[in-house]
């Protein structure tokens, strides 16, 4: 009997086992939904799809004289925060996967539907970066910032800047940064920026790692380029108001299958209620995923010597 007889007729004796640990899957970091508000979000769950948001007007203040006191008439704002996004799930286990198995597969699967969720969920959030005021953008579509390592602090001051020119920041509010790995190589070089473990007795947001020109940085891996730019976003928690609507788990049986069939539906809405209150600065893309590293340079008056080669034989 060859070798190739013999392992051909053990191989249908060599069991087959269903591992009770799973393998974790490689998850994108989600950081907005700590950067927002949910003051609305009771409302919405109570009366329905829409809250209509009232800003009172602003009061003018006049110097008293002899003549008699003109009355200015005030005209609020309104703007609705709509649940418009829907988002559903679906999918089916097999009864033999769930019996074989001896982890908890469909809470595993549960588990990942949620993970997904929360992506589409903060490269939403993200996208409101489009609601900047125009006097809170550092760079532009057409000449966009070029970082490194020694120039990332001076924007950074700008960007921070812009947010307290519109009295976005106060002494009960906390700005926040939020940057994709690329930006965050050329923040780790710099001797400015300010390591999570080193901001003293003060709490930082979960996930942050560190602070820079005041502000919380975190770090999302749903900023990616976007026409060769990347999109550096700032503001407060007063800037975007989120509410979730609905979230709606169901299982039940396959009629034409020995299997469970599970579905899920998720509805949101955010809107930026306080557009002053976000900043971005727009960045040119690097091509490479980190900076390269700063080679010596030859102090001004100096000679540079060559260094004689050795003669080949």
């Amino acid at each position: 009997m060859t070798e190739s007889n013999v392992k051909n007729s053990y191989s249908a004796f060599i069991p087959e086992v269903w591992s009770g640990k799973l393998n974790s899957m490689l998850e994108k970091e989600c950081v907005m939904l700590q950067c927002v508000n949910r003051n609305y979000e009771g409302e919405i769950k109570n009366q329905g799809d829409k809250v209509k948001i009232i800003t009172p007007a602003e009061v003018t203040v006049s110097t008293l004289g002899t003549s008699s006191i003109s009355y200015s008439e005030l005209e609020p704002t309104s703007m609705d925060l709509v649940i418009d996004q829907k988002k559903f799930f679906a999918f089916k286990i097999n009864d033999v996967a769930q019996v074989q198995s001896n982890a908890s597969i469909m809470e595993a699967h549960l588990a990942n539907a949620k993970k997904a969720i929360e992506e589409v969920q903060d490269a939403y959030l993200l996208a409101q970066h489009s609601n900047v005021a125009s006097a809170n953008i550092v760079g532009s579509e057409s000449s966009p910032v070029t970082l490194n390592k020694t120039t990332i602090y001076e924007y950074f001051v700008k960007l921070a800047l812009c947010l307290k020119n519109s009295n976005a920041v106060n002494s009960s509010t906390r700005p926040w940064v939020v940057i994709n790995p690329t930006v965050e190589s050329y923040l780790l070089q710099s001797t400015e920026f300010i390591n999570a473990h080193n901001v003293a007795d003060e709490t930082l947001r979960n996930g942050a790692i560190g602070r820079i020109a005041g502000m919380d940085v975190l770090v999302s891996t749903n900023l990616s380029a976007v026409d060769g730019k990347y999109y550096v976003m700032a503001g407060t928690n007063e800037a975007i108001t989120f509410a979730s609507q609905l979230a709606k788990i169901e299982s039940l049986r396959d009629k034409d299958s020995f299997s469970d069939l599970v579905r899920g539906l998720y509805l949101y809405g955010a809107k930026t209620v306080q557009p002053a209150a976000l900043a971005k600065m727009i960045v040119k893309a690097d091509t490479q995923s980190t900076p390269a590293p700063t080679q010596p340079t030859t102090p001004t008056g100096a000679t540079t010597q060559t260094q004689p080669t050795e003669p080949t034989s």
